[in-house]
């Protein structure tokens, strides 16, 4: 029992140790204040003029095409290598999983800095283009690991048994493998746009001069300090985590709701 109670606070301190700016933050997205610690009464006046700043919603606007552009490619892409890798031969299974994690330990400023030398050799160094394969780099390597473990829980042998019943190897590929290792899917997809939006260095050494999505943005205005719209700040950064827990509850309820099923037969 006194294991039981001592491990729980000490759960509730973690979670208050890291969720407590955030709060923090939301909390004083409602007050009018230019700065946190100074409470000027209860006001929605920061999401009034968050919706009333146009260069904010074109740049809530771009980080979002971006995020969902990036979190899609890398999805298809992270699925293909961990489907390739599960069903390739020991040998080459292996190595081509370790070189797949290289980017996951590796600071992301080296990546970053990688990926501009490469694209300042051609005509393609910021533009969206770079952008975009700058942020595949960075999100394709957390889908094929949310990927994997789905597929190391499956049968291997259901693919071949779906061919042995007929099953051209799309079908197979389409109607048996992917929708087993679907909830991996969507948990990769999901990372990626998390990454996606919250990335700052890979985005500011690649893309256009003139793009700016909300990590950058945010940067040069607490930067700079001048800005007007920085307090408005407070209510976009509300907003998101609230729609990021939002959807992460659906997705938990959702995958809970077959468990629950199963359990009831």
């Amino acid at each position: 029992m006194v294991k039981r109670i001592l491990s729980i606070a000490i759960c509730i301190v973690v979670l208050i140790f890291v969720y407590s700016p955030i709060l923090l933050l939301v909390v004083y997205s409602f007050t009018d204040s230019k700065m946190i610690g100074q409470w000027n009464g209860l006001s929605l006046a920061l999401y009034g003029q968050l919706f009333r700043d146009e260069r904010i919603m074109r740049i809530l606007f771009n980080t979002v095409w971006l995020a969902l552009a990036a979190a899609g490619l890398s999805t298809v892409l992270g699925t293909a290598g961990a489907i390739g890798i599960f069903y390739s031969r020991r040998r080459v299974a292996k190595p081509l999983l370790a070189v797949s994690q290289i980017p996951v330990i590796n600071a992301e400023i080296v990546t970053a800095i990688a990926l501009a030398l490469l694209f300042s050799m051609t005509l393609l160094y910021r533009t969206y283009f770079s952008l975009i394969v700058g942020h595949m780099v960075l999100c394709t390597p957390f889908v094929l690991l949310s990927v994997m473990p789905k597929l190391k829980q499956m049968d291997p042998n259901t693919y071949e048994a779906a061919l042995d019943l007929g099953a051209s190897p799309s079908q197979a590929l389409f109607k048996v493998v992917i929708p087993q290792i679907f909830s991996g899917i969507v948990s990769g997809f999901m990372l990626s746009i998390t990454l996606s939006l919250d990335d700052y260095i890979v985005t500011a050494f690649t893309k256009p001069k003139l793009f700016d999505t909300i990590s950058t943005y945010v940067y040069n205005a607490v930067k700079n300090g001048t800005n007007s719209s920085t307090p408005a700040l407070r209510a976009l950064s509300a907003l998101i985590f609230i729609v990021m827990i939002v959807i992460l509850l659906m997705i938990n309820l959702r995958a809970q709701k077959p468990a629950a099923k199963r359990s009831t037969k």
